[in-house]
């Protein structure tokens, strides 16, 4: 699937409303395809005292409540249709969520890259290189 299709998913997601006096949901939609191809959406939830997640955690969660771990491509659009770069939480929620997705496509505002390029000082890259070694 083409990295434009996700994108068209995702707008299509997006749904802002307000739930409460200062929560806002809706506003950011991600859409992501897994390895073996299948699509899962989610959309952020702001809501007071730091509770909520971004769209990418939603989608995420939902592709690990349907059994599956590796993300092929994800992208995260916001309510006025411009593409947003994942944060922080999210790059790393996806480099830990499966051994694959650091080399997953991230739909990204000027293109695309792999989160290895947006994630590239892994916390856990001793790890690796110790399971690595252990493995030959």
């Amino acid at each position: 699937m083409e990295m434009e299709t996700l994108y068209e998913i995702a707008k299509q997601k997006l749904n802002t409303r307000r739930t409460s006096r200062n929560g806002k949901v809706g506003h950011v939609a991600a859409a992501l395809e897994t390895a073996a191809g299948n699509v899962y959406t989610g959309v952020a939830m702001d809501l007071p005292s730091s509770i909520g997640f971004c769209a990418e955690h939603s989608a995420i969660a939902a592709m690990v409540t349907a059994g599956e771990q590796d993300i092929e491509r994800i992208i995260a659009v916001y309510e006025d249709g411009t593409i947003m770069a994942p944060c922080g939480r999210c790059r790393e929620l996806m480099n830990q969520v499966g051994d694959n997705n650091y080399f997953c496509e991230i739909g990204l505002p000027g293109g695309t890259a792999q989160l290895e390029a947006l994630l590239p000082e892994r916390w856990d890259f001793k790890y690796l290189q110790s399971d690595e070694a252990a493995k030959k």
